[in-house]
């Protein structure tokens, strides 16, 4: 028998299906031919991907969260087995000591001791005013307290060269790949069925190939090797290796050394509770990619839809639609998702029966606010596809197609709605650093996830007051400012990397 049982939230449910989507959507793309010719475009751009390769952890990250269980409870022999009615997930399995290792109240980061003198009782001087040692960080040391800074670095250094070392694995695995692609490439009347991925000399991104003005070496894997290597630093392949690789390198050599040291230190410090503050960092990177992510599910069903039937059958139809989305900007964006949200949070607290656990109490709300967010942000993508619809019905090729008698519903699946996905696509990964800062945002003044639940908005929420204290306790708002920051800065560099990917004029 099973120790836990797995625990399937309606989030979870959405996140995987949502990968799923990604996966389909890939495949889709690779069967045609302009698609994925701008996607080479954005694989090409050294921005877009190093900000892709950021992403791809806080992906990680967020899917590791999203897989949750209950654990089972010590029993009788023979008994039915039960089960604890805390959620966890994966995430919380792997980052065990950072969950349950918890102190007093706070402390500061590699600190060793509370940053709040308590009285205490000295053997021999009776009760002194003094800062308390912490029951976890920095206890390996023992007395020896003045050695954090050459014990944390001597640590640093070590997983530092480990992760250089990993890193230099992964990078000469890719240089072989590289150099072998370019020698098959380069073979007289050699089929390339992956052309264009490998090479792409003199910045080309089109998935030719120009003509090399000398042979690629052929003596063994250790030339095929080292000319790989120099495609890759040359920027020489059509995939941005380089970036991806750089990027990688700058990732591993924070997050190896940092995590090393997390199982000794309180790395991020703790919070009022004593709970660490990298914990609190982790577990909100899943709420901040729902929030863009599952909010889409909702927009862009309404946008899509009203928006191209607006502009195509115009008359009352675009009316109705305009008069809507007119009428829904009209209300305080703020006071709307107030009102929705406290409408459900009275709805969830009238009915407890309809909860087994905690968690999934504070998923509805989650799923509530994604909701509430998709149903008020969809009017600006719509007024966009209903103008560009306008346009596109007026072309040749739309009017001959209504010549010969195609039915609206053809014409607007087989042609207006694919030279719309350039701008569905652009908007959506545009709107994803929006959606996790209203989150924040909405945390912040009280209406945003539940309290229980750990977000961005959240660890900003709860230091207000640490700001107003003396001495100020400034870790948590750092760390919860610096992980969005970079979530946001890397969404929307890649946003960038798809808008000009898709871009005619640039093609």
């Amino acid at each position: 028998m099973m120790d836990f049982q797995i625990v399937i939230l309606w989030s979870d449910a959405l996140v995987w299906l949502l990968l799923a989507a990604g996966l389909g959507l890939a495949a889709l793309i690779a069967r045609n031919p302009p698609l994925r010719s701008a996607w080479r475009r954005i694989g090409a751009n050294r921005s877009g991907m190093a900000a892709a390769t950021v992403l791809l952890v806080f992906i990680v990250v967020g899917l590791l969260d999203s897989l949750h269980y209950r654990a089972a409870l010590p029993g009788e022999p023979g008994a039915k087995k039960q089960y604890a009615i805390e959620v966890l997930s994966l995430l919380d399995a792997l980052a065990g000591p950072l969950r349950t290792d918890n102190e007093k109240t706070y402390s500061a980061p590699f600190a060793t001791r509370l940053y709040a003198k308590e009285t205490l009782e000295a053997p021999g001087i009776g009760t002194v005013r003094e800062f308390p040692r912490l029951r976890h960080g920095g206890r390996h040391l023992g007395e020896n307290e003045t050695a954090v800074a050459a014990d944390a670095g001597l640590t640093a250094l070590r997983y530092g060269i480990l992760a250089w070392l990993v890193w230099l694995a992964l990078a000469g695995v890719v240089a072989k790949a590289v150099a072998a692609r370019a020698e098959r490439e380069m073979t007289p009347n050699s089929p390339s069925p992956l052309a264009g991925v490998g090479l792409g000399r003199g910045g080309r991104t089109d998935g030719a190939l120009s003509p090399s003005p000398q042979p690629l070496p052929h003596q063994g894997g250790g030339a095929m090797t080292d000319s790989g290597w120099s495609l890759i630093w040359r920027g020489e392949t059509a995939f941005a290796w380089n970036a991806v690789l750089l990027t990688l390198l700058i990732l591993l050599l924070v997050v190896v050394p940092l995590f090393a040291l997390s199982g000794q230190y309180l790395v991020f410090g703790t919070d009022k509770v004593g709970q660490d503050v990298l914990y609190q960092t982790l577990k909100s990177v899943r709420v901040a990619l729902i929030i863009g992510l599952v909010t889409t599910l909702v927009t862009l069903p309404l946008a899509v839809l009203l928006g191209i039937v607006a502009g195509y059958f115009r008359g009352w139809v675009d009316d109705l639609i305009q008069y809507l989305y007119t009428v829904l900007n009209s209300i305080p964006g703020v006071l709307l998702i107030a009102a929705a949200v406290l409408m459900i949070q009275v709805l969830i607290d009238t009915h407890p029966q309809w909860f087994a656990t905690a968690a999934e109490r504070a998923d509805l709300r989650l799923l509530s606010l994604c909701f509430i967010l998709g149903v008020t942000g969809w009017t600006g993508l719509c007024r966009l596809l209903r103008g560009e619809t306008l346009k596109l019905r007026e072309l040749e090729y739309i009017q001959a197609a209504q010549a010969f008698g195609a039915s609206s519903t053809r014409i607007i699946l087989r042609h207006i709605l694919p030279n719309l996905m350039h701008i569905i696509i652009i908007s959506l990964v545009m709107d994803f650093s929006g959606l996790v800062l209203a989150e924040a945002v909405l945390s912040y003044i009280g209406i945003g996830v539940d309290p229980t639940m750990t977000s961005f908005g959240t660890m900003i929420n709860n230091a207000r007051m640490e700001l107003s204290r003396d001495p100020v306790v400034w870790w948590s708002l750092a760390a919860a400012f610096v992980a969005m920051f970079t979530l946001v800065l890397a969404a929307n560099l890649f946003a960038d990397a798809v808008r000009d990917g898709f871009d005619p004029r640039l093609s």
